[in-house]
């Protein structure tokens, strides 16, 4: 005759067993929960002046040269570098060598887009526009464009 082993029931408490508890009646829908405030977005860079005056150049890349004109459609250098700051709200002098005598000086390792850049001892001016290059009036022919800074002797540079 076989062996039976009688194993005892085991209990485990709270299986399909609910203890009595009082659960809160809802009357109506569901509360919404109100969302967490948004945390505000981070505020856009401002540009400064000079990049300013940049980004109003860089619109006339490929307009005429002409000696003494200050734009809109044609520049000599010192009129468009003025035109180009006059976009920004800043009124520069009008020759290039008043350029050069104005403004803060400016270390050429320091250059940040927007000095302004005088060349030829001080005849010929034109805009930093970063990574060793500038924008200006260049020629008859040639119009506004962007050259090399190491392109032409330079004499200085400001800061407006």
């Amino acid at each position: 005759m076989p062996v039976v082993a009688v194993v005892p029931p085991i209990e485990i408490p709270f299986l399909n067993v609910f203890p009595p508890s009082e659960l809160p009646f809802q009357a109506g829908p569901p509360e919404i929960m109100p969302r967490a405030p948004t945390p505000p977005a981070a505020a856009a860079p401002r540009k400064t002046t000079g990049e300013i005056a940049v980004d109003a150049a860089r619109t006339k890349l490929g307009a005429d040269y002409s000696y003494g004109a200050v734009g809109p459609d044609s520049f000599d250098c010192s009129g468009f570098v003025q035109w180009s700051y006059g976009q920004a709200g800043v009124d520069l002098p009008r020759t290039s060598e008043a350029q050069l005598a104005a403004g803060t000086p400016v270390p050429l390792d320091e250059l940040q887009p927007g000095d302004v850049v005088s060349f030829y001892g001080g005849s010929h001016s034109a805009l930093y526009a970063g990574e060793g290059k500038v924008i200006h009036a260049s020629t008859y022919g040639t119009g506004v464009t962007t050259s090399t800074l190491s392109s032409m002797p330079v004499t200085g540079a400001r800061r407006f």
